[in-house]
């Protein structure tokens, strides 16, 4: 086949692709362009006739591309933005291939041209919405990652509190509200209420059953931690030993027992209130770290170096006379000062027996719905008996006087199981307090069989702690024969 009808097959191969596609020598001529690019470029084959490819527009890639390929003799492709005559720029694929040679052109190449205008700039839409996608979810996932560390945070926080709620659950409170309408218990109500919506550390003092407690959880429902639980610790029930352990937690392996790692009391009351009962109890020792909470709000866990940085209103409560103990060296002054912000003082049940036909028929009521007894019938001698008597054992001791006298009542009116009114002659004719108090100790001792725990023990009768009874037997001498 000569080089004639060699190009004239190739053109009519040509002329069969829907491609705009030229053919041009290694001078860059055209030589042949099918219809496809005459509809594409809106260009006639007389304006095409005789010119080169630089002709039809100013495209300096194309060209230098061009130029490269051919020269090389290799074959290529490449897009670039392309104006012909008066088309508009587009977007081109452009593809050069050798096709053939002949004596009169030399060397012909095949040049292929795509409008991929509109595929370009859904291309690039589509990245645009998937760039704008990918930083949406980022920022989402970063949202999500922070969302998902705050529930974390949170829900170890609601397990902590749960726990602890579990345990607070088993014990029950001497107390469903505070009741009275004496002028005493009305200045508690006052000073309640001034202290309540601060942040400041509140000291309770009073005597042994005096309801400590009850104000420190009142404090605390009125306060802006009231959605959260009050979290508490009695430092007279827990050996030195253990003290520290529960208010600041300890790493695993940091003494024998410690199998796992435990979060103390101050931890699981970060943002609400912590209620220390018995703080006269806590051993010398542990004041310099407790009073560095108190300054600092930083501590470290037991078998750790890793400060713990934590947000907590404080209230305290003392039955002792925290002055008295400076001064014998058992209680830090620096503390007692940081502690000793707003004192409430409670007045013990003598001082307030006003309030005294109140509690009873509180208590009265309360009981015997637990019992299954119906009472409705408070004699008067009887009420004269309770509000004449000095109740050292302050509202516990009352509550379990009611306790006892329900049980002994088989009709719909009271009747008091034991005889007040020779306690109190044995407490009025004693010499001293500490007899007073020892002799008192010693007949609930006889009454009890000398059962010192439990719901018939001593303790629950006098309204003290187990620790605390076994402390004061000690102190006075009291032994069992």
């Amino acid at each position: 086949m000569n080089n004639d009808l060699l190009r004239k097959h190739a053109q009519n191969i040509v002329e069969t692709i829907s491609k705009p596609l030229l053919i041009l020598n290694i001078s860059l001529e055209i030589l042949f362009a099918n219809q496809s690019f005459f509809d594409t470029f809106s260009i006639t084959s007389s304006e095409l006739q005789g010119k080169f490819i630089y002709d039809l527009g100013d495209n300096l890639e194309l060209l230098e591309f061009l130029q490269k390929t051919i020269f090389e003799n290799s074959c290529g492709s490449f897009e670039v933005d392309c104006k012909f005559l008066q088309c508009k720029q587009k977007r081109m694929a452009i593809g050069v291939k050798k096709l053939c040679s002949d004596d009169v052109n030399g060397d012909l190449f095949i040049l292929s041209i795509e409008d991929i205008t509109k595929r370009k700039l859904t291309e690039n839409a589509a990245r645009k919405s998937h760039d704008k996608l990918e930083l949406q979810i980022k920022e989402r996932t970063k949202e999500l990652r922070t969302a998902l560390s705050k529930i974390s945070a949170l829900k170890n926080q609601l397990e902590l509190e749960q726990a602890y709620l579990q345990e607070e659950i088993k014990s029950q409170y001497n107390y469903e509200n505070i009741i009275g309408h004496s002028n005493e218990i009305n200045y508690v109500f006052y000073k309640m209420e001034q202290i309540a919506g601060t942040e400041s550390n509140v000291l309770i003092l009073g005597e042994t059953g005096t309801g400590k407690e009850l104000v420190a959880r009142a404090i605390h429902n009125l306060s802006k931690c009231k959605n959260r639980p009050l979290v508490k610790i009695n430092c007279a029930t827990l050996p030195p030993s253990l003290i520290e352990s529960e208010l600041f937690g300890h790493e695993k392996g940091a003494f024998t027992s410690a199998n796992t790692k435990q979060l103390g009391r101050f931890e699981v009351a970060n943002g609400t209130t912590l209620f220390l009962d018995e703080i006269g109890e806590l051993p010398l020792e542990l004041q310099p770290k407790l009073l560095r909470v108190i300054q600092d709000g930083e501590f470290e866990r037991l078998g750790s170096s890793q400060t713990i940085k934590v947000n907590v209103r404080l209230i305290a409560a003392t039955n002792r006379n925290l002055e008295k103990e400076i001064a014998k060296g058992r209680f830090r002054e620096d503390l007692w000062y940081r502690l000793n912000v707003f004192p409430i003082t409670l007045p013990p049940l003598r001082d307030r027996k006003e309030d005294i036909p109140s509690l009873v028929d509180f208590y009265v009521k309360k009981i015997s719905r637990k019992l299954g007894k119906t009472i409705e019938v408070i004699p008067t001698n009887v009420m004269n008996t309770l509000q004449c008597y000095q109740w050292p054992g302050n509202i516990r001791e009352l509550e379990n006087v009611i306790e006892r006298a329900v049980l002994n009542s088989f009709g719909t009116k009271l009747c008091l199981a034991e005889n007040l009114e020779n306690l109190q002659t044995i407490l009025t004719v004693s010499k001293t307090l500490k007899d007073v108090e020892r002799e008192h100790i010693l007949l609930v001792l006889e009454q009890t069989n000398w059962k010192v725990s439990g719901e018939k023990g001593a303790a629950k009768i006098l309204g003290l702690n187990r620790s605390t009874l076994r402390a004061k037997m000690k102190k006075l001498n009291i032994y069992k024969p």
